[in-house]
């Protein structure tokens, strides 16, 4: 395997198995291992799960992506540093307009000579929406950054003729009133949009249209019928629980996936992390609960498909997540009736990015039933990136993504885990270190993504490979660094950025060392040659 070069950037399954339990040792944990199997897979990852979210909300759009007249904008008015920074994300698709922004959003006041589209009031953040950016333009977009879309329709006060006419919009190749209305606004060729969410988080009262599940359910089965009517080609997602805190979460989802299972393919599934009691070793533990919430729709998958003696399979979406509390309620979410205003835009530090890429290792290590996930969001609002007039920041959370996205190709491996716990506060005893692993088959490489969910202890992992010796490494990836709340800001760009690490190999196994709060990717080759277990010694 070659090496990696890395670039400071200063601008614009099953559950892993723990064996035993150590008593730490203040400073230092005692040596961890990490078990590889290559014959113990939970499948191919697909890399629908570095999907991405773009709303009409806050500057996401305007003064985010789309800023017409900045000078760092292309003749299209998309932000050139923004498509420079989105492209290392790797985002397979884009999914728009929202978000709690589609459940009252006519999507017809979008397209069409942008002097006559009409200035509409957004009930879902109190903002005026001047509908200059639509369907079109996140789809010259799209083809502009090298990625695909993944639209919403609005379930809540749309209905499902107009879902299936924006089917026919952006799929249907000519001759009907709709496809030629597409041509007519400058796209002869059809968008092709296969993957499309059939509303958003329909069980919260605060979304437009807001309903109970048995009403949400005869929504999305007659739209999704329409829809694929019109093109019979395309994927479809319900709305899922807005939120493992609902009062309904998981009844909500078992009464729409019963009644529309055999017409829909995924199930969506949403969470924010927050850390508001600034606690950061429970925080560090979150990726205890994001396992349990895949484990919760794995049942429920497991369930729906044994009750309807079924066939098929349907499977998660998780296209909302990331860490979000600060920016949140009050003026950070309600504009004021302005357009474009500054809303929820958090600022992310070390321990936020701790646990972004156990999300990451989370959807990794459950590559058979999650398939989707969407990054939210994507620029200024909730986002890795940020923007002023002058140019654009990177968020601590960028980081991971970008690695996470270049190195997680082939199957997904079970690591199982030899090491330490920690005290996690009112999450109790925890393991200390969160990994997935990615293996090609063909080539006998592979990558470890491994979290350091300790904040006062480091430790050193061997990494072994059953039936196999590694035989080399590059050098690590690592971020780091000793406050779990330093940030990047305009006056220090680099505060929390990665750096390389050391990975050995020695005797057909790599060593690798993982600070105290620290995320380490390690990337490894393997031969066929068999190796000696090393011993409990070792």
């Amino acid at each position: 395997m070659a090496v990696t070069k890395f670039r400071t950037l200063k601008s614009p399954g099953d559950f892993i198995a723990v064996s035993h339990k150590t008593r730490q040792t203040r400073g230092r944990m005692p040596n961890s291992r990490i078990t590889l199997d290559p014959d113990r897979t939970t499948g191919k990852i697909d890399n629908r799960i570095f999907s991405g979210f773009l709303e009409h909300l806050g500057r996401a759009i305007y003064d985010g992506v789309y800023d017409p007249g900045n000078p760092l904008s292309d003749d299209q008015g998309f932000r050139r540093d923004v498509l420079d920074a989105m492209r290392p994300l790797r985002m397979p698709f884009v999914r728009y307009p929202g978000g709690n922004f589609v459940s009252n959003y006519d999507w017809k006041d979008g397209v069409g000579p942008k002097d006559s589209r009409p200035v509409r009031a957004d009930f879902a953040w109190q903002t005026s929406e001047p509908n200059t950016f639509g369907t079109d333009e996140f789809m010259d977009w799209c083809k502009t950054v090298g990625t695909d879309p993944m639209m919403a329709v609005n379930l809540g006060t749309g209905t499902a003729k107009s879902a299936s006419e924006l089917v026919e919009y952006c799929n249907h190749p000519s001759g009907t009133y709709w496809s030629d209305l597409r041509r007519t606004n400058g796209h002869s060729d059809p968008h092709d949009v296969k993957l499309w969410c059939l509303g958003n988080e329909m069980d919260g009262p605060w979304q437009a249209g807001h309903v109970p599940a048995s009403e949400y359910a005869l929504r999305a089965e007659q739209a999704g019928k329409l829809m694929k009517g019109v093109d019979p080609s395309i994927e479809t997602i319900i709305a899922g629980s807005s939120g493992n805190h609902m009062p309904e979460y998981m009844e909500w989802d078992r009464v729409a996936l019963e009644y529309t299972w055999d017409h829909v393919d995924y199930i969506s599934a949403h969470r924010y992390s927050r850390n508001e009691n600034d606690d950061t070793p429970w925080f560090l533990a979150e990726g205890v609960e994001i396992d349990r919430i895949i484990e919760d729709y794995r049942s429920l998958l497991g369930y729906v498909r044994a009750v309807k003696k079924s066939s098929k399979q349907v499977y998660l979406s998780f296209d909302e997540w990331n860490v979000w509390y600060r920016a949140r309620g009050g003026s950070h979410s309600k504009g004021g009736w302005a357009q474009a205003p500054h809303l929820i835009e958090e600022v992310y530090n070390l321990e936020d990015a701790l646990v972004v890429a156990q999300y990451l290792n989370s959807f990794i290590r459950n590559a058979d039933v999650v398939k989707i996930a969407c990054l939210a969001q994507i620029v200024n609002v909730i986002a890795p990136v940020l923007t002023n007039s002058d140019g654009l920041l990177f968020q601590s959370i960028y980081h991971p993504i970008v690695r996470y996205a270049e190195l997680a190709t082939g199957d997904s491996l079970t690591p199982v885990i030899d090491g330490p716990e920690y005290d996690a506060g009112e999450r109790g005893s925890v393991p200390s270190l969160d990994v997935s692993a990615s293996y090609e088959s063909s080539t006998g490489e592979g990558a470890v993504f491994a979290v350091n969910r300790d904040p006062g202890n480091s430790t050193t992992a061997t990494v072994s490979v059953n039936g196999r010796s590694v035989t080399n490494a590059d050098p690590g990836w690592l971020m780091t660094g000793d406050d779990p709340k330093a940030f990047n800001d305009w006056a220090a760009a680099d505060r929390v950025v990665p750096s390389t690490c050391t990975v050995s190999v020695e005797d057909g196994v790599a060593h690798m060392e993982l600070p105290p709060m620290s995320i380490v990717v390690a990337t490894m080759g393997t031969s066929t040659a068999l190796m000696m277990a090393p011993s409990a010694a070792d």
